[in-house]
């Protein structure tokens, strides 16, 4: 995985602004259950997930 979402679809877009679920700034965009996110701030957490996934893998505990 590369890190970037493909947030092409509509379906990440929403007309009213509401705060982002990382950040609390606000944004228009909605992840895949419709939960406000920022693309960037999404992208983020999936990242340190997969070093933390990484890290316990690494040390055999997964």
């Amino acid at each position: 995985m590369n890190g970037l979402l493909n947030w092409h679809s509509s379906a990440h877009w929403s007309a009213q602004e509401r705060p982002c679920r990382y950040c609390g700034h606000p944004t228009h965009l909605r992840d895949d259950k419709g939960v406000p996110a920022d693309k960037v701030c999404a992208e983020d957490a999936l990242a340190d997930i997969a070093g933390i996934v990484q890290a316990y893998s690494s040390q055999g505990q997964l």
